[in-house]
Order: C-alpha cells, then sequence, then structure tokens
C-alpha cells in the first residue's frame, strides 16, 4: 500500500471528523439548540382544534325535590376551537375560545326530547401575581444550557486537538529516532568496513574487529527496536484518528526554532478574558441564582387573576344560536397564602444559598488556577527556549566531535570502542534536540489552550 504522509493540520481535521467524542459534543448541543427552538416556539399563538363526534350517556338517578326516580338520556356532538397566546413579559396566558355544540336530550321525568344548538365564544386572561417568571426563567435557563453545550463543544475540539498534537509528535519522535538509528547504523557498517580492511591488512588486533561486529549488532539491534516502537506508535496514533490500522503512514512536521514573543501579563489577561471555564462557572452561578428563585416560590405567598367575557347563545335552529345572546362576564381573583411551615422554606433558601456560595468560590479557585498554570507554562517556555539553544550546539559539537574522531579511526588513532562512544553522543544530541523542539510546541499548544489565544500565529482561537 502507498505510504500516506500527514501533517498535523491534516491529522487534527481528520479526528474532529471521526471522534465519538466531538460527534456525541455536537449531537448534544444540537439537542439543546432544538430545546431553546421549542421553547421559543411555544411563546407563539397556538392552535388547536378538539372536536368530539358523539357523545352518549344514559344515567339514572333520583330526584329529591320530587321524591322521584328519573332516567336522563344524552347524545352529544360538539367542537372547541382555541387560540392561546402566553404573553411572555408578564407570564399571563389570553385566549380565544369558541365551543359549539349540539345536544339531543330526553328526560323521563318530563317525557320530552329537546334538541338545540349552542354556541359560546368568549376571551379568556389568565394572569399570576406576586410570584417570578416561570417561563422567562425557563427560556433563560434553556439559553444558558445552549450556551453551556456551545462551550463543551470547543472545549473538546481543544482537548482533541491537544491529544491529536502529543500523538503526532510522539509519532515523530519516534519516527525521528528510527531515521537517527539508521544514520548510525550506517556509520558503523562503515566504521566494521575500515576495521575488517584494517584487520585483513594486520593494521589492527582481530579483536578489534570482534568489537566492530558487536558494536554494529548492537545498532541494528537498536534500529529494529525503534522500528517496532514506530509501528506501535502508528497504531495508536491510528486508532486515535480513526483511520484504517491497516494503512501505512507517515507525518511530516515543521519543528525549526522559531522564538515566539510571549508576555505574561499579556497571557494571562488573555485567559481570564477568554477562559470558558470561566463562563461555565458564572452559567453555575446563574443556574444557582434561578434555583434560589424556585425555593423561595415553594411556599410563597401568591395569587392568580382570571378574567374572561363572552357571548353564550342556544336555539333549535343552528344558524339562530345568537338570537338571543347572553353576555358571560366573569371574574376571579386567588391568593395562596403559606401560614406555617416549620421550617422548611427557610431551610431550603439557606440550602440553596450555601450552594451559590460554593459556586462563587469555584470561580474563584478556577481563576487561580488558570493564572497559575499560565505562569508555569510561561517558566517552561523560557526555559526551553535555553535547552533548545544549548542542544543545538551540542549537536554542531558531537558532529564535529565524531567526523574529527571518525578521521582518527581511519588513521588508527582511535579504537572501535572510542569512536562508538562518540557515535553514540551524536546520536543523543541530536535525540535531545528533537524532544526539547517538540516540548516547545507542544508548551506552545498549552499556552494556547490556557490562554485561547495562538501566540505562535499570534491571533486570537476564537473571534
Amino acid at each position: 500500500m502507498a505510504q500516506r504522509t500527514l501533517t498535523l493540520e491534516e491529522s487534527i481535521q481528520i479526528a474532529q471528523n471521526s471522534s465519538p467524542d466531538i460527534k456525541k459534543s455536537r449531537l448534544n448541543l444540537l439537542s439543546n439548540r432544538k430545546s431553546l427552538d421549542a421553547q421559543r416556539a411555544a411563546l407563539k399563538s397556538k392552535f388547536a382544534l378538539d372536536i368530539t363526534p358523539i357523545e352518549y350517556n344514559r344515567a339514572r338517578g333520583f330526584n329529591d325535590l320530587f321524591s322521584q326516580w328519573n332516567t336522563n338520556e344524552d347524545y352529544n356532538s360538539y367542537a372547541n376551537f382555541s387560540v392561546s397566546q402566553p404573553i411572555a413579559a408578564t407570564d399571563g396566558t389570553i385566549s380565544l375560545n369558541n365551543r359549539f355544540m349540539y345536544r339531543d336530550n330526553y328526560s323521563e321525568f318530563q317525557g320530552a326530547a329537546t334538541r338545540t344548538y349552542s354556541n359560546n365564544l368568549y376571551l379568556q386572561l389568565d394572569q399570576p401575581i406576586f410570584t417570578y417568571n416561570r417561563n422567562k426563567l425557563q427560556l433563560k435557563e434553556l439559553e444558558l444550557n445552549l450556551e453551556n453545550a456551545h462551550i463543551n463543544n470547543e472545549m473538546q475540539l481543544l482537548t482533541l486537538e491537544r491529544n491529536v498534537t502529543q500523538s503526532f509528535y510522539s509519532f515523530y519522535q519516534n519516527q525521528n529516532n528510527l531515521e537517527i538509528s539508521r544514520d548510525e547504523f550506517e556509520n558503523q557498517q562503515v566504521s566494521y568496513e575500515i576495521t575488517q580492511n584494517k584487520v585483513d591488512a594486520d593494521l589492527l588486533a582481530k579483536e578489534e574487529l570482534y568489537q566492530a561486529e558487536l558494536n554494529l549488532a548492537t545498532s541494528k539491534s537498536t534500529m529494529e527496536n525503534n522500528q517496532v516502537m514506530l509501528d506501535n506508535a502508528a497504531d495508536d496514533f491510528k486508532l486515535l484518528l480513526g483511520i484504517d490500522l491497516n494503512e501505512a503512514i507517515a507525518v511530516e512536521v515543521d519543528i525549526n526554532f522559531i522564538t515566539r514573543e510571549v508576555d505574561l501579563n499579556q497571557a494571562i489577561q488573555y485567559g481570564l478574558d477568554n477562559r470558558m471555564e470561566l463562563r461555565q462557572r458564572n452559567i453555575e452561578i446563574e443556574r444557582s441564582q434561578f434555583e434560589l428563585i424556585r425555593t423561595k416560590s415553594l411556599n410563597e405567598f401568591k395569587g392568580a387573576v382570571s378574567l374572561s367575557l363572552g357571548v353564550f347563545g342556544d336555539n333549535k335552529k343552528a344558524v339562530e344560536v345568537y338570537q338571543t345572546p347572553d353576555i358571560n362576564p366573569r371574574v376571579a381573583v386567588s391568593f395562596s397564602i403559606p401560614i406555617w411551615d416549620w421550617g422548611e422554606n427557610r431551610a431550603r433558601m439557606q440550602a440553596s444559598n450555601a450552594n451559590l456560595e460554593i459556586s462563587k468560590i469555584d470561580l474563584e479557585v478556577q481563576k487561580n488556577d488558570i493564572i497559575i498554570n499560565i505562569r508555569k507554562t510561561y517558566r517552561s517556555l523560557q526555559n526551553l527556549e535555553n535547552q533548545i539553544e544549548i542542544a543545538e550546539q551540542n549537536v554542531k559539537n558531537a558532529k564535529r566531535t565524531y567526523d574529527i574522531n571518525l578521521e582518527r579511526y581511519k588513521n588508527g588513532d582511535l579504537t572501535s570502542i572510542d569512536l562508538n562512544r562518540f557515535q553514540s553522543q551524536l546520536s543523543d544530541k541530536k535525540s535531545a534536540l528533537a524532544d526539547a523542539l517538540i516540548n516547545y510546541k507542544i508548551e506552545l499548544l498549552n499556552l494556547k489552550i490556557l490562554t485561547l489565544y495562538d501566540f505562535e500565529n499570534q491571533q486570537p482561537v476564537m473571534n
């Protein structure tokens, strides 16, 4: 199979499209968005039509006034049409209702049947008073839930970016180690050939050839071990990305060292202004305040006002139901007055206030954690810059030293054991430089996640 070479950006994009956590996060975001849409739709006018084509009732009962048993039969058909409009500002409801009915009634006591049509058209207002606005509170909660789901989705994306980046660079380190071990193996082959030629010419003792063979076998073993570690890292990386485990892959990365200017105070300010966890803590505080409102209303003094005004008419002919209409006004005012609850409401309020204070403390703790983590990452970046400069110089020195001692070995002034030591030193310095460069890249990513500002490209993460 052809080998596929991936960059870090391509790897992150692949993972975002295949990650189960991201898929669930997006579905959760969709669910909260639709719940909010549904609540907003619930605040619009509702049209309803209820139809009962037939209703039959036959009952026998005792009439106290006439001291006589009576059988009554009813055949009814009716329809009710209503338009209901919630009032978001006051939590009330205004509705227009129309009930049209046909009744066929027979009473044994009267010995006669009555067939009539009736229609009841009325406008009604129901308004709670002295209590909180439940519709508005529920709408605000759903808006916060959607915002929180959006934050969780963004945090999942950042977490996935961190995991992919770490796995990507781990794969690259193993890939780089294999390349270094291959270079070392090739150098050992050159050294072995030189030693063999010198032994054949009786310029070196045969023991030097044995040592050269041992060095060559050791470098080959190291190269094979690095190949195994690379294959294992490739499987882990492919599993994280969700790609075919049988696909041959390699990674391509530019880890050239370029110092990034990072101002500590600016980084901390970015973190405090942009970190989504802080907004989540504020959402928790708002939710605690909502719970406080609900708890307070459990045993609260509250009331309700109900007003309706309509016109009613009945007639044996449907078209003449309003020949002699009746006006039907209705007014009702009710109150719910708590008297004694044995301290239940006070205890629940204290519990809710305690939860609110906990949320406020968590917010302050989160702020301090952000500041401390940014400071630690900043110090680590400063330290890594120094380490990279030293590691680069060490590689240059180790390469010069190896080249010089290789010439000495060719001239017979150095043993193969000493040359192997210089070769190992060069390999170690190359690995140390690659590790330092990768660690610097990862710390830059950590700072990006901690501040939501990309110092590598000098731009904010979220607009």
